[in-house]
């Protein structure tokens, strides 16, 4: 959660930076393009959330990806990306909110709180994956190894294709 919660202030920052100017300028650069400002302090916040996720909340379980996960990791959030776009598209385009509120709370915080989400699973389940021990391998080879592994049922006797004449 600290992870997540670091790199989408640091999203958010940028995002408001980007677009109202975040009280430091009275011009900001992508005030007209909300859904680049999005994408690109996302991207931003993509960075940050890897360096975190690799160096401390998944330091204890070693890459299972020659890449250390990098490519599954840019991967995961590109394709998840488009959850905040969307959200924040449907308020400026579909509902005509164009306020700093609005923003935030479309894009920055339903949209990313399901990226979020999203992310989390597709993260552990493909990048972070817990390794394979030889104790989980003696105590639980079937569910580790899938169907490929299954013994036939007792009583069960393998059939094979009949001989071709």
């Amino acid at each position: 959660m600290v992870t997540g919660g670091l790199s989408t202030l640091a999203s958010i920052t940028l995002f408001n930076f980007l677009v109202h100017g975040l009280y430091l300028t009275g011009d900001p650069w992508l005030a007209e393009q909300p859904l680049t400002a999005l994408v690109v302090a996302n991207l931003v916040g993509m960075m940050v959330s890897y360096r975190l996720s690799r160096n401390w909340t998944f330091r204890h379980r070693p890459p299972v990806h020659a890449d250390g996960g990098r490519t599954a990791f840019f991967l995961i959030n590109i394709v998840t990306l488009p959850l905040a776009v969307g959200t924040l598209w449907f308020s400026r385009h579909a509902l005509g909110l164009t306020d700093p509120l609005s923003d935030n709370l479309f894009g920055n915080v339903i949209g990313a709180l399901i990226g979020q989400v999203a992310r989390f699973y597709l993260f552990r389940r493909f990048v972070f994956r817990q390794p394979v021990s030889t104790s989980d391998l003696a105590h639980h080879p079937v569910s580790l190894l899938g169907p490929a592994a299954r013994s036939p049922e007792p009583g069960h006797t393998p059939t094979t294709a009949p001989e071709a004449r």
